[in-house]
C-alpha cells in the first residue's frame, strides 16, 4: 500500500482564526459537492485530504513562537464542524492530528516542538494507532516500546480504528514503556516494520480509511517519543479537547441531514393529500416537524460552542476545578450532541417521504455516519459524571476520555 511521506508541495500558513474560519467555508463548500458520491462508491478522499493540508488548517493550534496561529479551542471547534456539515468523514480524519499536535505542546521538548511543529507547518499529517482489540478495556494499551542498547526504541503491537493512518505521513502510536508508562512515538508512515491496512469496514463514516495499523520491530529514536504518561498527573484538557472535536462531528452531521432534508422536502417530495396544500413544504406538520428538529439542532450547536469556550477559559486559567468543569461541559455538550445527530439522520424519512428511502438518494448516510460515529464513547457515562458532578461536585477522572 503506498503511504504518504512528505507533502508535494509546501502548504501556506493561516495567520489567525478568522482566516481560518474563511478557509474552512470555502473547503467545506468543495468538499460538500461529491459528499454523497464518495460515500457511496466508498471513495477516499485523497485529493480532498492533500488539498486540505495545503490549505494550512492542519497548522492552525501550532503555537505563535513556532510559527501557527495558535487559534483558540472555539475557533478549531467551528472549523472541524464546518467541515463535517461538507463532509463528516473528511472531517474525522484530521480529528486526531489536532489531538496529538495537543499532546507536542504538553509534554514534548523544546527541539521535540521545533521540529514536530515546522513538519506541521510544512503541510504534514498525524494520524493515529491508539485503540486495540483483546485487551481487558479500551484504556489498555498492549503495545509495548523497549529499550534498545543503543538508545533507541523498538515499537511492537496492532492497533485498530486507526484514523488518519493511511493518510499520514506521520503515525501517533500510543504505547507501554518498559516501566508500563504511556508514551506517543510519532513514527514516519513509511518506516520499515510499519504496516497500515485498509481494512475499515463501518457501516457509516466509510471513508474515512480507519482501518488498522501493525508494528514489527519499528525502531523509533528516542527524541521522537513523549511521554504522555505525564499528562494525566496534573489537571490536563487532553480529553476535553478530543471530545469537543467528536462532538463537532456530531453537530455537523445533525445540521447537514436537516439541510439534506429540507432541500429534498422543498424539491422532491409530494404533500399529503390531507394536509390541502400544493406542496411538501406548505404542509403544516412538517413545518412544525422541521421546527423541533431546527431547536434540536440549534441546541447542540450552542452547546457545542459553550464548551468550546469553557476549554478556553479553564486553558487560561488551569486548576483542577477548571478543567474538571470544561470536562462536564464538554461531556454535556458531546451528550447532546449524539442524540441530535442520531435523531436527525432518522428523522429526516419521516419528514421526507417513501422517496427519500430510495438508494440513489443516499440519503441513508447521515444516519450510518451519526450511529457509526457516536460509537465512539458511551454517552450514558459522560451522564453519569455529569451527574456526579451536578449532585455531589464530583470532578471527573483524569481520561482521555472526558
Amino acid at each position: 500500500m503506498t503511504i504518504a511521506t512528505r507533502p508535494d508541495a509546501p502548504a501556506r500558513v493561516v495567520r489567525d482564526g478568522e482566516e481560518a474560519l474563511a478557509e474552512a467555508e470555502r473547503l467545506a463548500e468543495w468538499f460538500a459537492t461529491e459528499a454523497c458520491e464518495r460515500d457511496a462508491d466508498r471513495r477516499l478522499p485523497r485529493g480532498e485530504i492533500d488539498v486540505l493540508s495545503g490549505s494550512g488548517l492542519l497548522a492552525i493550534t501550532v503555537p505563535r513562537e513556532h510559527g501557527g496561529a495558535d487559534v483558540d479551542v472555539r475557533t478549531l471547534a467551528e472549523v472541524i464542524r464546518r467541515l463535517a456539515v461538507a463532509d463528516p468523514n473528511i472531517a474525522q480524519i484530521p480529528h486526531s492530528h489536532f489531538v496529538y499536535v495537543n499532546v507536542l505542546r504538553e509534554n514534548a521538548t523544546e527541539a521535540q516542538r521545533r521540529f514536530f511543529f515546522a513538519e506541521v507547518l510544512a503541510g504534514c499529517r498525524f494520524g493515529n494507532a491508539q485503540a486495540e482489540r483483546g485487551t481487558r478495556t479500551a484504556l489498555d494499551i498492549a503495545t509495548r516500546l523497549t529499550r534498545a542498547s543503543d538508545g533507541c526504541f523498538v515499537l511492537d503491537g496492532a492497533k485498530h480504528y486507526a484514523t488518519g493512518a493511511l493518510f499520514a505521513h506521520w503515525i501517533s502510536v500510543l504505547a507501554k514503556d518498559d516501566d508500563g508508562r504511556l508514551q506517543v512515538a510519532y513514527v514516519p508512515a513509511g518506516a520499515p516494520g510499519v504496516t497500515v491496512v485498509d481494512n475499515w469496514e463501518g457501516m457509516g463514516q466509510r471513508t474515512t480509511a480507519s482501518g488498522s495499523v501493525r508494528l514489527h520491530q519499528v525502531r523509533v529514536p528516542a527524541d521522537h517519543v513523549v511521554p504522555h504518561h505525564l499528562t494525566f498527573t496534573r489537571p490536563q484538557l487532553h480529553g476535553a479537547l478530543a471530545q469537543v472535536l467528536h462532538a463537532a462531528i456530531d453537530v455537523g452531521i445533525a445540521r447537514s441531514a436537516l439541510r439534506d432534508a429540507a432541500e429534498f422536502v422543498r424539491t422532491r417530495s409530494r404533500p399529503w393529500a390531507d394536509a390541502g396544500v400544493e406542496r411538501a413544504c406548505e404542509d403544516p406538520l412538517t413545518i412544525q416537524r422541521f421546527g423541533e428538529l431546527e431547536v434540536r439542532v440549534r441546541a447542540a450547536e450552542a452547546l457545542l460552542d459553550s464548551a468550546a469556550r469553557a476549554v478556553d477559559d479553564a486553558r487560561a486559567h488551569l486548576t483542577e476545578e477548571t478543567a474538571g468543569a470544561a470536562s462536564v461541559a464538554v461531556a454535556a455538550a458531546k451528550a447532546c450532541a449524539d442524540g441530535a445527530a442520531v435523531e436527525l439522520g432518522s428523522a429526516l424519512f419521516e419528514v421526507c417521504g417513501t422517496r427519500s428511502a430510495a438508494e440513489e438518494a443516499n440519503l441513508h448516510r447521515h444516519w450510518r455516519n451519526a450511529r457509526t460515529h457516536t460509537l465512539h464513547d458511551p454517552v450514558r457515562w459522560k451522564v453519569q459524571h455529569i451527574g456526579r458532578y451536578a449532585l455531589n461536585g464530583t470532578l471527573p477522572p483524569r481520561t482521555g476520555q472526558l
